[in-house]
């Protein structure tokens, strides 16, 4: 029986692959993926065999792989980040059904919201959620339903596909949603590139990022009302301040 590995490669750097993903990789016969994924995966496995779809291919791709997995095999199926989050796990398994039995392994992988949330300080020490601004696949009406849930909800969140070529205005849209239930002073911050050449970060504020021109390559992180910037720094209070006034008044 041929084996199929969907391994989240995390954000970039291979210094941010767990050794599970790393072990996946090297085993492999063949690498599957977006190119740019494909070329991260080349940093552990150079001499592997690959194949590459296209974005909005990706049905074709989990194809391929499930069709040389089916063959005996072992394929390797790469997602930025974690394949569970808007990663390929869910379709490979939703496809997996019409294919000779495989044996599929998920390796799980860094997300851009915890890696981007490291750059940035902490922002996501309570509850938060991560949404898509990407229409691709899901109505955009749903998605602001989404975002006003959670802006109302007083989530942080973390959104990912902020923009792009065809969608500029999704980011501000976004933020004038957030501002209804938000002030235009709670404290935001976006990572570009994270764990690659070229990663930069910023913190400011809700009305701040509302203008800004950001890219597919970027990770946004809303706060909420308790977000506060210290010292350059992203950070949400999880509840600790009770007790450290205790401990003040206690010396």
């Amino acid at each position: 029986m041929g084996k199929l590995y969907i391994v989240g490669l995390g954000p970039g750097n291979a210094e941010y692959m767990t050794v599970e993903a790393v072990e996946a990789l090297k085993e492999a016969d063949l690498v599957c993926g977006y190119p740019v994924y494909v070329e991260l995966a080349k940093q552990v496995a150079p001499d592997t065999e690959t194949f590459t779809t296209p974005m909005t291919r990706e049905v074709e791709r989990c194809r391929a792989a499930l069709s040389e997995a089916a063959s005996g095999k072992s394929v390797a199926m790469v997602c930025s980040g974690d394949a569970g989050v808007y990663g390929m796990s869910g379709l490979i398994y939703e496809l997996a059904g019409e294919y000779s039995p495989v044996e599929i392994v998920v390796i799980s992988g860094v997300t851009a919201a915890l890696s981007g949330g490291a750059v940035l300080g902490a922002p996501l020490t309570h509850d938060f959620c991560v949404i898509s601004l990407s229409d691709l696949l899901t109505p955009w009406e749903k998605i602001e339903k989404r975002l006003e849930a959670a802006a109302e909800a007083d989530f942080c969140t973390a959104i990912y596909n902020p923009m792009s070529h065809k969608r500029r205005d999704h980011l501000n849209r976004a933020c004038r949603i957030m501002m209804k239930h938000k002030s235009p002073q709670t404290v935001c911050g976006y990572v570009r590139n994270i764990g690659r050449e070229g990663e930069e970060s910023w913190v400011g504020t809700l009305e701040e990022l509302a203008d800004l021109e950001l890219d597919m390559f970027c990770t946004v992180f809303i706060g909420n009302s308790q977000t506060k910037e210290i010292d350059g720094k992203m950070v949400t209070p999880r509840g600790y301040q009770k007790r450290i006034e205790e401990e003040r008044q206690g010396r």
